[in-house]
């Protein structure tokens, strides 16, 4: 790029994007010189993945590609905002906007003990907060079952129908692995997030609950 963007020590540099139409920050990412000049040649929002170590183009899962309109920087060249029309939800739990939540809704205000595994235990060996993300997501899941939203991902998993929610689960696990036996501890992290979130979905549809699956990891300690 012709204008001096000034890119932190690991190449990257934080992006903001933008719905053009309304102003609304849609969501917060990365990208290095790579993921901006095919932003810019190609018209799609590009990102850098720094858990996967890769470049990823917004929508290529999903089909929500973010179309820029333009592409604009800060004062101090070290903030990048993409202008873009949504084509669907730009977060990953279907919400229009991954800023969906406020600090009065309770989610976001975690103590640092409440974070940390083996804390919080509800007695049988569940963090009471960690389980609740699970909780909340299966929550979203049969709210979107009963009210569809235009653009939300997990909408178009549970029209697809079961059959394809079972093989995205299959396909996460199977990234799972790959990165637990090639040693790729970031990226395990996020792989077995995505695996749980499609296994979310999964339970969902069928009608189980969290709490049964709890409910047998509890048992088994016995």
């Amino acid at each position: 790029m012709k204008h001096n963007i000034r890119f932190g020590p690991d190449g990257l540099v934080p992006v903001v994007v933008q719905d053009y139409a309304n102003g609304d920050v849609l969501m917060v990412a990365y990208a290095n010189l790579e993921a901006l000049e095919k932003s810019r040649s190609e018209g799609r929002a590009w990102f850098y993945s720094r858990s996967r170590q890769g470049l990823w183009l917004k929508g290529e899962t999903s089909g929500n590609f973010l179309y820029i309109k333009d592409i604009r920087y800060d004062c101090d060249a070290d903030t990048i905002l993409y202008r873009v029309k949504p084509t669907g939800p730009a977060c990953h739990t279907g919400e229009r906007t991954c800023f969906y939540r406020t600090l009065s809704d309770g989610h976001c205000i975690l103590d640092e003990a409440e974070t940390r595994p083996g804390d919080a235990d509800n007695g049988k060996g569940v963090s009471t907060s960690n389980a609740e993300i699970l909780l909340e997501l299966y929550r979203l899941v049969r709210e979107r079952r009963a009210n569809p939203r235009d653009g939300s991902y997990v909408n178009r998993l549970l029209v697809e129908g079961r059959d394809r929610i079972i093989q995205k689960v299959g396909e996460e696990a199977i990234e799972t692995v790959i990165a637990a036996k090639n040693n790729d501890d970031t990226r395990l992290v996020s792989e077995l997030a995505d695996f749980l979130f499609h296994g979310t979905v999964m339970l969902a549809e069928r009608g189980v609950s969290w709490e049964s699956v709890f409910n047998e990891l509890a048992r088994r300690r016995k």
